[in-house]
């Protein structure tokens, strides 16, 4: 039986190289990055605001303002 690139059998692996199965590869991956780039950036936002309303409460600033007069009496 011949390799044919037709071919609708179940478990078929097409391993030739051309043009056209290449770019179907790449076109099934082409909003990867977007999305990559997206969930980064929303987990980004959440630590930074995380950080703010960290150092904003009032034990940890007035730990941050400890911590900077004791540096500065030097």
């Amino acid at each position: 039986m011949e390799n044919d690139t037709n071919d609708a059998t179940p478990g078929h692996i097409d391993l030739q190289h051309n043009a056209e199965s290449s770019t179907g590869l790449l076109n099934d991956e082409a909003g990867s990055t977007t999305a990559e780039f997206a969930v980064v950036t929303l987990a980004a936002v959440a630590f930074a605001g995380l950080l703010v309303s960290i150092l904003s409460s009032g034990d940890v600033r007035g730990l941050l303002m400890g911590l900077i007069r004791q540096a500065l009496s030097f």
